[in-house]
C-alpha cells in the first residue's frame, strides 16, 4: 500500500544571481497570491497557494558554474494552475512585470487531454512552467490512465 501525497510543499532553489533572481521571484509569488515569510540578504521564502519556494544565493565557490537543465537534477517544474485563464494571466504577467524569458507563450499541449501551459525561465535560466488540465487529465476518462485509457507511455 502506498502514501498519496497532498501537492508540493516547498521547492528550494539556488541561484547565481541573487540580486536578480531574489526580487524576480518575490514579485512572482506574490502574484500567485503567496507572501513572504523570510526575507534576507540573498534570500526570500514565500508561501501560499498550497506550496512554498525559497531561494537563495548560491556559495561564492559555486556561482561560476551555470545552471544547465541538461544535467543531474532540477529540469523544470510546473505550477497547476486553476483555469486556462489563469496560465494567460501568468504569462502577461511575467512578460509584463518581470521581462522574463518566454520559452514558448501559453500552447495546447499533447502531454494529456486539454493540457495547456506556459514556459519561462527566471534570470538564471532556471524554467518554470505554469499548466493547466481539465478535469483528472491521465486519470480521468480519455486519460492514458484512466478507464479504457491506453496505460503507460514508453516514451516521453
Amino acid at each position: 500500500m502506498g502514501v498519496e501525497m497532498n501537492g508540493i510543499a516547498h521547492i528550494q532553489l539556488t541561484v547565481n544571481d541573487p540580486d536578480r533572481c531574489v526580487p524576480f521571484w518575490e514579485k512572482l509569488c506574490h502574484f500567485l497570491q503567496m507572501k513572504t515569510l523570510i526575507k534576507g540578504d540573498g534570500i526570500v521564502y514565500c508561501i501560499g497557494s498550497r506550496t512554498g519556494i525559497l531561494v537563495s544565493g548560491a556559495s561564492d565557490e559555486n556561482r561560476a558554474t551555470a545552471f544547465d537543465q541538461n544535467r543531474a537534477g532540477l529540469h523544470h517544474f510546473c505550477f497547476r494552475a486553476r483555469s486556462a485563464e489563469d496560465v494567460d494571466a501568468v504569462h502577461d504577467f511575467v512578460v509584463r512585470e518581470l521581462d522574463a524569458k518566454v520559452i514558448h507563450a501559453p500552447e495546447l499541449g499533447k502531454f494529456a487531454p486539454g493540457y495547456y501551459s506556459v514556459l519561462f525561465e527566471d534570470p538564471d535560466g532556471i524554467r518554470v512552467e505554469v499548466n493547466h488540465v481539465p478535469g483528472r487529465g491521465h486519470l480521468g476518462d480519455g486519460g492514458r490512465l484512466g478507464p479504457g485509457g491506453k496505460g503507460p507511455r514508453s516514451e516521453r
